[in-house]
């Protein structure tokens, strides 16, 4: 019997499809998968260090996973290893290390800690390599859809932000890799793929196979795909043919997560954010006259070094404009090692929670004036999962706006997409439907 190994994910999509990839690796070579749980004999951890909150996380699952079995071995990987590496290699909870651009060799990496032919540390160094680490699934493991990695790195270098120095520089997934793995997974009945990457908006600038349109209108004509969602965008690569290309591709989700940050010009200034509102604001109307009545989605820092109260209300007054059906909140942490660590007018953690407060109530308000628009309508919902509602049992899918509907529906129709009536807001975000197939 092989070898028991357990993995634990933190963090972005990006994350959880490298866990993802990196279990159908051990499955493929003899390890049973089991849960993070005592018992194991190998855990993995893939970490996060986008806050300091992120870091105090991946260090929680790295002791938790050594107490659960003080003799298995303890894998640490991902963004905290590479940002933080000369720290973690002190931490006796580990016994191996692996960067970013190293997870596809975790199995070579195990076999030579085995055999004692390599030390701990398979840590390369991020900012100076241009290979885009191949790593791949081969099956859904998240009801009907799959994510799917298609770029890397970032060169934007925001002010807040570490990730471009646990990332590196951007890398693209050669188009022909990422068709493969589309077509596999439709094969295995996956009828919904979403492109995801650390600066999706950046794909193909390093290669000379065109652009993030040509990868989707490449993936809109595999068979068996019937649905193509995008990970988060950057504001810039909205323009009128962007647009106007994608609202020509029936299985492309009118569903957008457009980054904003803040809706202040001079707190957008601080943070290196390359936009200003006003442009922001053109590039949402844009997709709004091409796309009806879309889902647009976005994240907000509060509390950002230097932000009045006087500049906190010009954001919330434009995030209030916009109408989002999601806004992200974030209270601005202050990360070691960025340019917004060091500025001056940091603001209390007391303002930095009001702010919030404010600003996720306003988003629970537009959410649900946004959802209300669909009564009455006939939306086609992808079926994903059985769901006891109010002591009901329902069918619960998603809209092509990724708003979520619970339907009573005879038999097995996971995986179907199938026409309802929405009838009603339930009090959990839920719009209750009835069928009209």
């Amino acid at each position: 019997m092989g070898k028991k190994a357990a993995l634990h994910n933190l963090g972005c999509k990006v994350n959880a499809y490298e866990t993802e990839a990196m279990q159908q690796l051990l499955q493929e070579n003899g390890y049973e998968i089991v849960d993070f749980a005592p018992g194991a004999d190998i855990y993995i951890i893939n970490t996060c260090t986008v806050t300091n909150i992120a870091d105090r996380k991946s260090r929680q699952m790295i002791h938790k996973a050594k107490k659960m079995n003080p003799d298995a071995l303890v894998v640490a990987a991902g963004c905290y290893v590479q940002a933080g590496k000369e720290k973690i290699e002190k931490d006796a909870s580990i016994d191996i290390i692996i960067g970013n651009n190293k997870k596809k060799d975790l199995i070579n990496i195990l076999k030579e800690h085995e055999k004692k032919l390599e030390n701990r540390n398979s840590v390369i160094d991020i900012n100076h390599t241009k290979e885009y680490e191949e790593l791949y699934v081969s099956h859904m493991t998240e009801h009907t859809r799959a994510y799917i990695k298609v770029q890397d790195g970032c060169n934007q270098f925001c002010t807040y932000c570490i990730i471009p120095y646990a990332r590196g520089r951007v890398r693209s997934r050669h188009k022909e890799d990422v068709l493969s793995e589309v077509r596999r997974l439709a094969e295995a009945g996956c009828r919904e793929i979403v492109l995801t990457g650390i600066h999706l908006s950046s794909y193909g600038a390093d290669l000379q196979e065109g652009g993030l349109p040509d990868l989707i209108q490449a993936v809109h004509r595999i068979s068996g795909i019937e649905r193509i969602r995008l990970g988060s965008l950057e504001p810039g690569i909205v323009t009128e043919e962007f647009a106007a290309a994608l609202a020509a591709l029936p299985k492309v989700c009118p569903h957008f997560h457009l980054s904003l940050q803040s809706g202040c010009d001079g707190t957008l200034k601080r943070m290196n954010r390359r936009y200003d509102a006003k442009e922001y604001q053109r590039k949402c109307a844009l997709l709004r006259r091409h796309f009806r009545a879309p889902a647009l989605t976005t994240d907000v820092i509060v509390g950002f070094p230097g932000e009045t109260p006087e500049e906190f209300e010009e954001s919330r007054k434009f995030v209030e404009g916009i109408s989002f059906y999601e806004t992200h909140i974030f209270k601005y942490s202050r990360r070691e090692g960025t340019k917004a660590a060091d500025m001056e007018h940091q603001v209390s953690d007391a303002d930095k929670t009001l702010r919030s407060n404010i600003m996720i109530q306003m988003g629970k308000e537009k959410k649900k004036a946004y959802m209300e628009q669909f009564l009455g309508q006939t939306l086609e919902i992808l079926i994903e999962e059985q769901a006891a509602i109010d002591g009901e049992s329902y069918w619960v899918g998603y809209t092509p706006q990724y708003l979520k509907a619970a339907v009573r529906l005879p038999g097995n129709p996971r995986n179907t997409l199938v026409l309802v009536r929405i009838c009603r807001l339930l009090e959990d975000e839920i719009l209750l439907a009835v069928s009209v197939s």
